[in-house]
């Protein structure tokens, strides 16, 4: 399992913006194979985490063309500055009922 960590310094979230989060997250999960996608904003700092089966399923994401408008509109309109982290999970474990 792998997980890719997007984090961002926003300049200004938009109606448009909650919009397509909700697109990505949709396609992402339906229709690219991601396990689990959680994110996260506070104040101007914002933290996505989304596990994925392989880095094949990955870059399919990463190129598909709606994914590339998310992410060139993020760069033009919502972001000042982005970083992306692919990582392997090497080991996982949960403990008590909230932990999914």
């Amino acid at each position: 399992m792998y997980v890719v960590i997007f984090r961002a310094t926003v300049r200004q979230l938009d109606e448009t913006y909650t919009q397509m989060a909700a697109r990505m997250r949709e396609l992402a999960l339906t229709e690219f194979g991601c396990l689990a996608f959680h994110a996260v904003t506070e104040g101007t700092q914002e933290v996505a985490l989304s596990y994925w089966p392989d880095e094949a399923a990955i870059r399919a994401w990463k190129s598909h063309p709606e994914h590339l408008l998310a992410q060139q509109q993020g760069r033009e309109r919502w972001y000042t500055s982005y970083s992306v982290e692919v990582a392997q999970v090497r080991r996982a474990y949960h403990g008590g009922e909230a932990a999914t």
